[in-house]
């Protein structure tokens, strides 16, 4: 039973659903679901394994570690978790500089990091980054991950395949002699097989049969092909025992960037795919929470020795179209892959190469958002430059520069966007209500307006209209009723107008200042209080101060 004091927020929706009360119908359809959602993640889990560098059975314990505790104790009634493509290229580039060792170590950090940014609320600043920037690295993973299999999917003979984008297609191309004809086939089945089977039987798992169907091909034919058995003949089986990995304070400063990326990744994906079950069962996530959950997740995976793991959005999909309806379907979709490793993972041996290069070709297509991404191309200059820069960073260079690189500029470029929106004139519209007290203010009195956010963007405008005023008057009325907030930079910049105004003997006065920006002079000693600055509720109070100044001034 959990306190009564403890934050609604911070309850895992499992602990929700079994409260509202939990019936044998609705355990029976999660049942259901979570069988259907194994079906899809199993080969799906191999193959994103494969994919990032490491061995098939690495994907599996992800799926079954990180997928039980990802629905247990996370923030949404029907997420599914385990590893995804968005980690494909953060977790090879780990495990090539920092060896399997270091990818744990990271994924361990990355659950801790998770863990303290949903204790400190911070789930829902997820929503603020720019989606051309998430856009531009999810198609950016695409083509990463699509390059990555060429080699399977072709049968090629290369001993070694760069890591590099550019080197990778040079070596494609100048080994294209050794491909194989039988491995093409195997994969053109596979990927034919997936594609017609999401056409006219959307609802039988196409990624589990075209593994099957190639599978008995290679094996009833005998024929020449690379399979998980061949390429990894020493894989281990079943489930290990869990241990912390070897770390030093030198390991840790190294793999620190790669943790925060990890834990950056899971925070986005997770939520995104939260949102859009939202979207399609009516129901509310917990954003907090489901970054808690993340967190604990990631750490017990790394801990299994598995990958890092996240919402996957479209499993989540498979199992709201199901009939998932509680944390339980993800939960028995868990123990259904670890009966699988448990009983069947010899099986895996006959799968072919090229059949999971196929399932990988269509997980990449999927990531891509070819639609969003040819939408935004149609937006502002701004909008496509963040979605390109980004894009060809990820392909190019590498993932964390892309994404610090893409939030940076989008936040400059909002920025320019919203100071071109402030504006510091004329104390007086045609259409102002009080446009005819424009005759009743005295001589030696400057009205000015200001409108919109007053930020460090603008400020530099504040201070210009200030010494561009011809001759000096003895007061100025700064009309504020429309500035909502001020941050730290334009508390400074208004302190520097009134001391320059103090120096020349001018009394400076707002009017209509909003809560925010009130609270933040007090906090500078510009408050009310402390006599620098004359405060009135209204333009018709700031005229009573102005002649007030005016007079004691002559």
């Amino acid at each position: 039973m959990l306190p009564r004091t403890f934050p609604t927020e911070f309850t895992p929706k499992l602990f929700s659903v079994l409260r509202e009360g939990y019936s044998s119908a609705t355990l029976r359809a999660d049942v259901i679901a979570g069988l259907t959602v194994a079906i899809v993640a199993l080969p799906l889990s191999m193959a994103l394994a494969i994919a990032s560098g490491t061995t098939p059975d690495k994907g599996l314990i992800t799926a079954v570690v990180a997928g039980l505790l990802i629905s247990a104790l996370g923030g949404s009634r029907v997420q599914i978790g385990g590893p995804t493509g968005a980690f494909v290229v953060i977790v090879f580039n780990v495990i090539a500089h920092h060896g399997y060792d270091g990818l744990v170590l990271a994924t361990l950090m990355a659950g801790m990091i998770l863990a303290v940014a949903g204790y400190m609320r911070l789930g829902g600043l997820v929503k603020y980054i720019p989606h051309p920037v998430v856009t531009g690295f999810t198609a950016g993973i695409a083509v990463i991950i699509a390059s990555s299999q060429v080699k399977d999917f072709l049968g090629l003979r290369l001993a070694t395949v760069p890591a590099d984008f550019l080197p990778k297609l040079g070596a494609y191309f100048h080994s294209v002699e050794s491909i194989q004809p039988i491995t093409v086939a195997i994969g053109v089945t596979a990927l034919a097989t997936i594609i017609i089977l999401r056409k006219v039987a959307p609802r039988i798992p196409g990624f589990l049969v075209a593994v099957v169907l190639t599978s008995v091909v290679v094996v009833a034919f005998g024929l020449p092909v690379d399979t998980i058995g061949t390429r990894f003949p020493q894989m281990a089986t079943g489930i290990p025992m869990p241990h912390l990995p070897a770390f030093s304070i030198q390991k840790v400063q190294e793999v620190l960037p790669s943790a925060f990326t990890i834990a950056f990744l899971a925070g986005i994906e997770s939520l995104l795919s939260a949102v859009v079950a939202d979207g399609m069962t009516g129901f509310r996530h917990r954003s907090n929470q489901e970054m808690v959950g993340q967190g604990v997740a990631n750490f017990a995976s790394a801990m299994f020795g598995g990958l890092p793991a996240t919402g996957a959005i479209a499993r989540t999909a498979t199992n709201i179209k199901a009939g998932g309806r509680s944390p339980i379907a993800g939960m028995t979709h868990a123990v259904f892959i670890l009966l699988f490793i448990l009983f069947g993972s010899k099986l895996m041996a006959f799968v072919p190469m090229a059949a999971l290069a196929a399932i990988l070709f269509m997980v990449a297509w999927g990531m891509s958002e070819y639609r969003h991404f040819l939408g935004y191309l149609r937006m502002p200059n701004g909008d496509r430059l963040v979605l390109l820069l980004t894009f060809g960073l990820t392909v190019l260079v590498d993932l964390t520069v892309a994404i610090g690189v893409g939030v940076t500029l989008a936040s400059l470029i909002f920025m320019a966007r919203m100071s071109s929106t402030v504006e510091i004139g004329s104390g007086f519209e045609e259409e102002d209500e009080d446009l005819h007290q424009r005759d009743a203010v005295p001589a030696g009195v400057e009205v000015f307006r200001m409108s919109g956010p007053f930020f460090f963007g603008v400020v530099g405008g504040l201070m210009d209209t200030f010494r561009a005023m011809g001759q000096q008057p003895h007061a100025i009325i700064l009309r504020m009723r429309l500035v909502p907030m001020i941050d730290a930079s334009g508390v400074t910049a208004l302190e520097g107008l009134v001391d320059e105004a103090e120096r020349a003997g001018i009394q400076v006065i707002l009017s209509g200042v909003q809560p925010q920006p009130r609270e933040m002079l007090q906090r500078v000693h510009l408050g009310k209080e402390n006599g620098r600055i004359g405060y009135a509720d209204d333009f018709v109070g700031a005229l009573a101060l102005a002649r007030n100044a005016v007079g004691a001034s002559c």
